[in-house]
């Protein structure tokens, strides 16, 4: 670990590599799992002011669960998520014609109908963030689903903070990334 900022920082985001690799895995980690997406409070008005405009992307079943839940659900530990469709799938969730697992916000940002991409955890996947008072820690979060990703990743040779660069700039802003780079320019 080290210290950047108010973050404290996985040597894994530097070590490790990962490309996402959808043909793969099909998107897996929106339809896998226990839990609908992180959310940051602030994420929570942005989801209830474009939902108008991301529901034509979304399928039947998603607009069920988020209008009966809400835009999204708060846990038992006060923390605020995406609403999942019968405890599985994300609310948000589309799928292509190959059956691959696609962002309904995101495919709505690519037609130019919202400004938002999508919720940050979700861009900076596999990188997890736990704010905490004083810091935020920053670490990788393994799963199995992401096999193919870390091969591919390992094949192309990216390291994770490369591959969600433009996530860690959006979360942390430029000038922590380009801080970012000289420890792992410096680590390696």
């Amino acid at each position: 670990m080290f210290q950047l900022g108010k973050t404290i920082v996985s040597e894994d985001i530097i070590e490790k590599d990962f490309v996402c690799n959808l043909s793969a895995c099909k998107g897996a980690c929106c339809i896998d799992g226990d839990a609908g997406a992180p959310l940051e409070a602030a994420e929570t008005q942005i989801l209830k002011d474009i939902y108008p405009k991301v529901k034509p992307f979304l399928r039947k079943a998603g607009i069920e669960a988020i209008e009966s839940q809400g835009t999204h659900t708060t846990n038992d530990f006060g923390e605020h998520e995406t609403p999942l469709i019968n405890g599985a799938d994300c609310a948000y969730v589309i799928f292509d014609n190959k059956k691959t697992a696609l962002c309904g916000i995101e495919e709505a940002y690519n037609q130019g109908e919202i400004s938002w991409k999508k919720p940050v955890s979700c861009h900076l996947y596999p990188i997890r963030v736990k704010d905490y008072s004083e810091f935020s820690a920053i670490n990788y979060d393994k799963w199995e689903i992401c096999d193919d990703a870390c091969t591919l990743g390992k094949e192309l040779q990216v390291p994770i903070y490369k591959f969600v660069k433009e996530a860690l700039i959006r979360k942390f802003g430029e000038n922590w990334y380009t801080e970012l780079e000289k420890v792992a320019k410096d680590y390696k």
